[in-house]
């Protein structure tokens, strides 16, 4: 088990030097001699206690107090002086620091209070993450639809929140996979425990197996202290492993590994560590593909999907569309402080007939946007994004009434790839702007620009 890293920041090495050998044994210790470089390191990683000296040669240490609490209010600040006094102290408290103590220092007294200062920040950690929990969740009330496909996927919720078995989430981007596997999780035993999350296609492939295993001091340059990995903070609770196809095979191997053993290596240690943790995956991707072409793991593909979940389109379930429109316009008007009440008839028709290659996500961004631009009572057709008002065609404009015959007369796939070269083109080929405008990763993106040969047009 790692120790609790204790800074020191005075400007006095004699007395760095002493309380450095006063607590090496029980600390992680490292020292600064100005906020400079305490600053800059709070840039690359944290500690769990600091002991600051109130006067840093010119510095004011109260103002170094209140830039520590700006990069993490978590870290326990335990102030030291020769100069005490009331008005000094009430300020340092108000400032943020855990406590006062004053020059010589006593040890024994300052190892009781480091042990108390990091007590007080892992409850402090704790209640803020169980509150953040709670702020987020209310089981399904995030899930809406009354559609029979939403209907099935509550069920399926229901059956697989209280059993450890993995699950596999599939559907298109935006349609609320990681909703559904929240649900999963604060439905269920393990509810009191973290939900972690970790996006596949977004973490650098050259960081995924530190980011996942953690990794030990010295493991390799820059490695400065332990550092816990994705499973392991996800232990006793669930990990839910999103865009899983986006995995490189390597580290398919070594996943395959955690769930057949339950158990991890950190980077740079001796021994695996045991860790019990419900794993939820998620994809946008046809993994039967990807294993036809090599790139992903068949044995991973069956472990996975013990049991699965199918989230249905937006456009599939056309009549949740107003239903979802209702949840959002009340989201946002209450977190805008503005009165809308709703859309007019030629807003709704646009909406109910618009194709969501983002499904609800795309949804969602096009309500926010709406609520913020609407003046009045009611959004209409002027206060939604121009794609949205702009009729649905590669050129000219369809005809009044044909929007919805072309929509029945093609497959989804010409559709997506419509609405994939039409954003594209919008945004000037900024492959960025167009993944985000449609709610997918942008390696997603690139996917699909290959398989549909866009990058020819």
């Amino acid at each position: 088990m790692s120790k609790p890293r204790i800074w020191i920041v005075d400007d006095e090495q004699g007395i760095c030097i002493s309380l450095t050998f006063a607590l090496k044994n029980t600390y992680d210790v490292k020292t600064f001699q100005n906020s400079a470089p305490l600053l800059e390191q709070l840039q690359r990683e944290s500690c769990d206690a600091i002991l600051l000296d109130l006067k840093l040669g010119d510095e004011n240490g109260l103002d170094v107090l209140r830039a520590i609490k700006e990069a993490d209010s978590t870290i326990a600040v335990i102030i030291m002086t020769a100069y005490a006094s009331i008005g000094t102290s009430v300020e340092a408290m108000k400032a943020g620091a855990f406590t006062y103590l004053t020059k010589p220092l006593d040890l024994e007294e300052l190892k009781i209070v480091i042990g108390q200062a990091l007590e007080f920040r892992q409850l402090t950690e704790r209640v803020s993450y169980l509150s953040d929990e709670l702020e987020s969740s209310r089981h399904y009330d995030r899930i809406v639809g009354e559609s029979p496909s939403m209907q099935r996927v509550y069920e399926l919720i229901d059956t697989l929140k209280d059993i450890d078995s993995n699950v596999l989430i599939t559907g298109e981007s935006g349609t609320g996979k990681e909703l559904v596997a929240k649900a999963i999780h604060e439905g269920g035993k393990r509810r009191d425990e973290r939900f972690i999350v970790v996006n596949c296609a977004a973490i650098p492939e050259n960081l995924l197996e530190s980011e996942f295993f953690g990794y030990r001091k010295g493991a390799f340059t820059g490695a400065d202290a332990d550092r816990k990995g994705k499973f392991e903070l996800a232990d006793r609770g669930t990990i839910f492993l999103d865009e899983i196809g986006d995995m490189p095979l390597a580290l398919q191997a070594k996943i395959l590994r955690v769930l057949q053993d339950k158990e991890f290596t950190p980077l740079g240690a001796a021994e695996p560590r045991n860790v019990d943790v419900r794993v939820i995956a998620a994809t946008n991707q046809d993994l039967h593909t990807l294993i036809d072409r090599k790139q992903f793991r068949e044995d991973l593909y069956y472990r996975l999907n013990v049991m699965s979940i199918e989230i249905p389109p937006l456009r599939e379930r056309r009549e949740d569309i107003l239903l979802l429109c209702e949840h959002f316009i009340q989201q946002n008007s209450f977190e805008m402080r503005k009165s809308i009440s709703g859309m007019t008839s030629e807003a709704k028709d646009l909406l109910m007939h618009y194709p969501y290659p983002g499904n609800v996500r795309q949804l969602a961004n096009i309500l926010e946007y709406a609520c913020i631009v609407c003046k009045g009572g009611q959004i209409g057709t002027q206060d939604l994004p121009a794609e949205v008002r702009r009729e649905f065609s590669e050129g000219e404009a369809f005809p009044s009434g044909m929007l919805e015959t072309y929509l029945s007369s093609h497959s989804l796939k010409d559709i997506e790839k419509l609405a994939i070269k039409q954003t594209l083109k919008k945004n000037g080929g900024r492959r960025d702007k167009t993944a985000e405008d449609l709610g997918i990763s942008k390696r997603g993106l690139l996917n699909k620009i290959n398989e549909y040969k866009l990058n020819d047009d």
